[in-house]
C-alpha cells in the first residue's frame, strides 16, 4: 500500500473516533438537559424574597428558565421575568467530577430591568445529579441578594453496573 494511503487510512480512523467521542460527550451531556432548583428565599431589611423557578432547559451552553420573585411586605416590589445562566460542558464535566463550579449569567424583569448573576454549585458527590447552589442577584450597585438552595438533574440516572 503507498504511503499516501496509509496516512489516509490512518487520517480517516482518526477522525472517525473523534467523531465517535464528540458523539458519545454530547449523549451523556443529554442528561444534563435539564435542572431543577428549589424554592428560595432570602431575608432583606425589613422582610423576604421568595424565588421560584420552572425547570431550567439547556441549549447553547446556557440554562433558561423564568423566575417569579415576590418581595414581602413589599409586594409592588415583586417581579417576574427570564434567567440564564452560562454553563459550558467543560463546567458540567467538573461539576460530574464532584468539583466546584462557578457561573455567570443575566435576569431580565419583564418590566426590563436587567439584573447581572453570579454564583456557584457544588455537587453532593462526584456523580451524584445534585447539590447545592448559591446565587447572587445585583439588583443595584448597592443592593444584591443572595439565595443559598439546592439543585437537581431530573434526567441524570446512576451509572449502570
Amino acid at each position: 500500500m503507498p504511503r499516501f494511503a496509509i496516512r489516509a487510512a490512518a487520517f480517516a480512523l482518526a477522525l472517525a473516533l473523534a467523531v465517535a467521542a464528540a458523539a458519545a460527550d454530547a449523549t451523556e451531556l443529554r442528561r444534563y438537559d435539564r435542572v431543577e432548583i428549589a424554592p428560595t428565599r432570602t431575608s432583606i431589611y425589613i422582610g423576604t424574597v421568595a424565588m421560584t423557578m420552572p425547570p431550567f432547559t439547556r441549549a447553547n451552553g446556557a440554562y433558561e428558565s423564568t423566575y417569579a420573585a415576590k418581595v414581602f411586605p413589599f409586594f409592588f416590589q415583586s417581579e417576574t421575568g427570564r434567567l440564564r445562566v452560562d454553563i459550558s460542558d467543560a463546567m458540567l464535566g467538573r461539576l460530574e467530577r464532584g468539583e466546584r463550579v462557578a457561573f455567570t449569567g443575566q435576569a431580565i424583569a419583564t418590566h426590563g430591568d436587567e439584573r447581572r448573576v453570579e454564583g456557584h454549585a457544588t455537587p453532593a458527590e462526584p456523580g451524584a445529579p445534585h447539590g447545592t447552589i448559591k446565587v447572587r442577584v445585583f439588583v443595584s450597585k448597592r443592593i444584591e441578594l443572595i439565595f443559598n438552595t439546592t439543585y437537581r438533574f431530573p434526567e441524570a440516572a446512576a451509572p449502570e453496573k
